[in-house]
């Protein structure tokens, strides 16, 4: 054990190097629409293009990644305040390479740690800059204080929704509660469960519409995953269904929404962005 985490080290030490790191929060408006298993079907999708990804379980309700990798958590954030703790030894291992740092409490004690503590934990958290490609923290649903922060120091939003009228109602919501903080914040809109793509372009079209209308504000729809009963065999199976049954309609959508992430031109990372700018927000927003 001691040896991989010396190993994970090197790692983080060499591709930190002329790799920009992409800030990601995935969130929904309520529980229940598949979130946490789009971000790690869509993690592994962007692994599979060749993308280094690291999820952060920030859900502290219900932080069920592990579970839905059939993976027992070992570690957690406060961790790193330990003398000697860096972010290799916390991070756990997933399916193809997939890396992730569990949730839970932690990331609520996070919200009210003194300023030499919160120092401490971020100048560990810096280590990940340029280790990879993008960042995905799995928020709790809705607008509470933690995801907001999240959502707010993030590069971009992915808003999971699926097309029942009170999961619209609700993502809605907080397409509104993000506008009021800042209006510049890139959303861009996955709608879950769809029984037909035209019913999630309607979904998307009618979200968007009340964006423009009433925010003056303008959505992107990045795509739709179909309502698939392998799903839920494979949460059962506690398999990510995209390894599992990767010739479903599911894993279909998720390669295709993965293919629009990809084709996005995005604007060359600066001083704000990345780990260095997500920290310096957090801090202002924790503080």
């Amino acid at each position: 054990m001691h040896d991989q985490a010396a190993q994970l080290r090197e790692r983080l030490q060499r591709s930190a190097q002329g790799r920009s790191t992409r800030l990601v929060t995935v969130t929904s408006g309520k529980g229940g629409v598949g979130k946490s298993n789009f971000t790690l079907n869509f993690a592994l999708g962007l692994i599979e293009r060749g993308q280094k990804v690291v999820i952060f379980d920030v859900d502290v309700g219900f932080a069920n990644l592990d579970v839905l990798m059939g993976i027992s958590s070992k570690h957690n954030l406060l961790e790193l305040l330990e003398p000697g703790r860096t972010v290799s030894d916390i991070m756990e291992k997933g399916p193809n390479g997939l890396e992730f740092i569990p949730g839970g409490s932690g990331f609520t004690q996070l919200m009210h740690l003194d300023d030499e503590k919160l120092d401490t934990l971020f100048s560990r958290l810096e280590d990940l800059q340029g280790y990879a490609d993008t960042i995905l923290f799995d928020t709790g649903a809705g607008v509470s204080n933690e995801s907001m922060r999240f959502m707010l120091a993030s590069d971009e939003v992915l808003l999971v929704t699926t097309p029942e009228p009170t999961a619209i109602t609700d993502a809605y919501a907080v397409i509104k509660m993000i506008h009021s903080q800042n209006p510049k914040t890139n959303i861009q809109l996955v709608i879950n469960r769809v029984s037909t793509e035209k019913e999630g372009k309607s979904t998307a079209d009618k979200l968007s519409l009340v964006a423009k209308r009433f925010l003056d504000m303008e959505l992107t729809t990045l795509g739709y995953v179909a309502d698939d009963a392998i799903v839920t065999k494979a949460v059962k199976q506690q398999k990510p269904f995209l390894l599992t049954y990767p010739h479903s309609q599911a894993s279909k959508g998720i390669r295709d929404l993965v293919n629009s992430y990809l084709r996005v031109e995005r604007k060359q990372p600066d001083a704000v962005s990345g780990i260095r700018g997500f920290l310096t927000k957090m801090k202002r927003f924790i503080r």
